[in-house]
């Protein structure tokens, strides 16, 4: 791995007198990418952002903003749908997806607007717009100029993947960014995929009245979560109508008359209008090994401080393996960015960063599944608790099902936290606290959470685990 860096010093040059020379240069204005350069800046570093399309990158323009804007329209129609069983008298008329569109796009231009102007706000930040690429450990080509820098910063982000023979056309067989730009919605679709970006879809699509079916390879939706998390999304599914096949790997799709028909494993076909491809997210980093940079099936591969193979360069975000998370991203461009300025920031640990999918009822996690800390701890060393929701008071007012999940080492402090319930993904401040603190189940069973709320329901699980269980429902 890369040595040791030190901040630039520009080698007694004015920065601001040396036209394409900067502190850092950061190729990607996506998540990691800004978060480098803002908090660079505010370091009092020179700093260049190359990005060829607009800054925010895949989380705000075609990821986490949108779908979940897609997510919470599609929670109004449910709550119309729904509202008889509150007393109140309500009907859905149905979905106009040109409406849907215009509000999820308005919150798209405000975030970005905001984000343009916060970048030229902050000193020292240059944004240049072009296609860049790595041509030397100091230096990103920007449509034939050349930009030079102390430090260069990989941020260059992520794509949809799909599978090999499996050809996108952008209309019946199509990606999560396909996805978010639909003028009409289908009558029936599969999704291949049960991870995070297949299960949102499906969950909103499902809320604006599509017949959805999910096809996962794997024996389990949102496999990478604590089996009970599967179990539990898999059960409110089938209350919600969405079909789902588990363990059944996808063999081929054709184009009917007026749709598709997709095969898997064992001779079965599912006809719908279009197919959704969220197999996940592969790292852009097209050229970079002609630049001398280590890959490991595409992905850069970094030692714990986020170094790349080549002296003085960074990555962040989705192409480090790990988590494909904007937040991380967010950390780690902070991290970098303090480690460049000589600040000696302390590594990132990645089972700290919290994890939430939006689907209904929404996964929040944080640590090790069960699994993971059986693995870890030994199987007789790691205690578990699960409490329902039934007995959490604001679930119930909500008519949501669900509950935390803790694991912990004997004797030790928690080590996972894991949520399943409508608007669950609000607690999960507290719970990567609890984690990241090291926290035992004695120390936050002495907090007094407040009631009625769904935040209680941490409280009232860690007073369980404790010895001192409250109101328990199994």
């Amino acid at each position: 791995m890369a040595e040791a860096v030190r901040p630039y010093s520009g080698g007694g040059d004015d920065v601001s007198d040396a036209p394409g020379r900067y502190d850092v240069v950061v190729l990607g204005g996506g998540s990691g990418g800004y978060a480098t350069a803002l908090r660079a800046g505010s370091l009092g570093l020179s700093v260049a952002v190359v990005e060829k399309d607009k800054v925010g990158g895949t989380c705000l323009h075609r990821g986490c903003i949108p779908t979940k804007a897609l997510l919470h329209a599609g929670e109004v129609a449910d709550a119309a749908r729904e509202a008889a069983q509150f007393g109140v008298r309500a009907s859905l008329d149905g979905i106009d997806m040109a409406g849907v569109n215009k509000y999820k796009d308005s919150v798209v231009s405000r975030l970005y607007k905001g984000l343009q102007s916060t970048l030229a706000a902050r000193g020292g930040i240059t944004t240049i717009e072009g296609t860049g690429r790595l041509v030397a450990p100091d230096t990103v080509e920007v449509d034939g100029r050349r930009i030079t820098g102390g430090h260069v910063v990989l941020a260059t982000g992520s794509y949809p993947k799909t599978l090999p023979g499996l050809d996108i056309d952008g209309d019946r067989v199509i990606t999560s960014d396909h996805a978010l730009s639909l003028d009409r919605l289908p009558e029936r679709a599969v999704i291949l995929g049960g991870g995070v970006i297949g299960v949102e879809f499906a969950s909103a699509w499902r809320s604006f009245g599509v017949d959805v079916t999910i096809v996962e390879a794997l024996p389990r939706l949102v496999a990478a979560e604590d089996e009970e998390v599967s179990t539990a999304v898999e059960r409110a599914f089938r209350r919600r109508g969405i079909s789902y096949l588990t363990g059944a790997p996808f063999t081929g799709v054709e184009r009917t008359g007026d749709g598709v028909r997709v095969s898997v494993e064992g001779g079965r076909t599912l006809d719908a209008d279009l197919l959704l491809v969220a197999v996940g997210r592969g790292p852009v980093t097209d050229g970079l090994a002609d630049a001398g940079v280590a890959l490991d099936r595409g992905y850069v591969t970094t030692d714990e401080r986020l170094r790349t193979s080549l002296p003085g360069v960074y990555a962040v975000g989705d192409i480090v393996p790990g988590l494909q998370l904007a937040h991380r991203g967010f950390a780690q461009g902070i991290f970098v960015a303090e480690d460049i300025a000589g600040l000696d920031p302390r590594p990132i640990d990645e089972a700290g960063i919290p994890r939430v999918t939006y689907c209904e009822p929404e996964v929040a996690s944080v640590g090790l599944t069960e699994t993971a800390a059986r693995e870890r701890y030994g199987a007789e060393q790691v205690q578990t608790l699960t409490y329902n929701l039934g007995g959490n008071g604001r679930s119930q007012i909500l008519k949501t099902q669900g509950f935390v999940k803790l694991v912990r080492a004997t004797d030790g402090p928690v080590v996972g936290i894991h949520l399943v319930g409508s608007r669950v993904g609000e607690l999960i401040g507290e719970a990567q606290l609890i984690y990241n603190w090291e926290a035992f189940p004695s120390d936050v069973a002495e907090y007094v959470h407040m009631h009625p709320t769904q935040n209680e329901a941490l409280g009232e699980a860690h007073l369980a685990l404790a010895g001192k269980p409250l109101h328990v429902h199994s």
